[in-house]
């Protein structure tokens, strides 16, 4: 629910990314999520030497696929460029990590 909360704050700030509602953005990140856990585990395993050499950087790219991947299934959530995409991907990296330090 908090990164539903997250994913819709940075969509109204962030021109490029449009969500139309609460709703939309909860579903993306539940949908999100679940290609995070199960296709983002296997890039991240697969991409592990990448991710060291890097320092993490990365992972980023991967988030950032990841977030494609959720634009395309879903019609109500919408990123223009693949420049608003990476920022988003960061973005939400950031939130989602601070989500769950917090709780």
């Amino acid at each position: 629910m908090c990164l539903g909360a997250a994913i819709l704050f940075i969509s109204r700030t962030l021109p490029g990314m449009h969500v139309d509602s609460y709703g939309t953005s909860v579903m993306v990140a539940i949908v999100y999520g679940l290609i995070n856990v199960t296709l983002g585990f296997m890039l991240k395993l697969l991409g592990l030497p990448f991710i060291i050499i890097t320092l993490g950087v990365f992972l980023i790219i991967i988030n950032a696929f990841l977030l494609w991947i959720t634009d395309r299934l879903l019609e109500d959530f919408e990123i223009e460029d693949i420049g608003t995409t990476f920022i988003a991907a960061l973005l939400i990296t950031i939130t989602d990590t601070i989500l769950a330090i917090v709780f």
